[in-house]
């Protein structure tokens, strides 16, 4: 049986509970799941890559299969250094659809070998976007909902209350 190998890429910034959920099932579909972590500082990230990176590890655990590390340049190179060909990317709502069929075409004419699984969160996480935390917390809203202890507490190291 060959070992099945995946790669979650986004920016993270930061983690959600609906990221989280998805790195959750992704383990139960694939032997191995890599978390590829983008450094996209056009992004203008509140969170570097490696406190991206430590967040994620730091709100999963040690897991069997999983790993978390920078994704530097293009998915395709990426994934091939991985030797991994599945893309696992998440769908929010229909207006993520248009974006991520793009992306997905994109890196199946760069790279014939991947194919992209698109996985919806769990309905109680399916509104929520890194943007929108961000934005909740800025205004000294409560995320506690929305995601892990390590990144709750980050969040409140990023926006001290006044």
């Amino acid at each position: 049986m060959s070992h099945r190998r995946a790669i979650y890429p986004g920016s993270f910034d930061p983690v959600t509970n609906g990221h989280l959920d998805l790195i959750t099932r992704s383990l139960g579909l694939f032997d191995e799941v890599i978390i590829g972590v983008a450094d996209n500082e056009a992004k203008n990230p509140l969170f570097t890559t490696g406190e991206r990176v430590d967040l994620i590890r730091r709100s999963v655990g040690e897991q069997p299969g999983l790993s978390v590390e920078p994704l530097n340049g293009l998915l395709v190179d990426f994934c091939r250094r991985r030797e991994a060909f599945v893309v696992i990317r998440g769908l929010r709502a229909v207006s993520d659809f248009e974006f991520e069929f793009q992306m997905a075409l994109t890196n199946k004419r760069l790279e014939p070998k991947i194919e992209t699984l698109f996985l919806t969160p769990r309905e109680d996480c399916i509104f929520l976007s890194s943007r929108i935390v961000k934005e909740v917390a800025r205004l000294e809203g409560d995320v506690t909902p929305f995601v892990s202890a390590p990144v709750l507490s980050a969040l409140k190291g990023k926006f001290p209350k006044e």
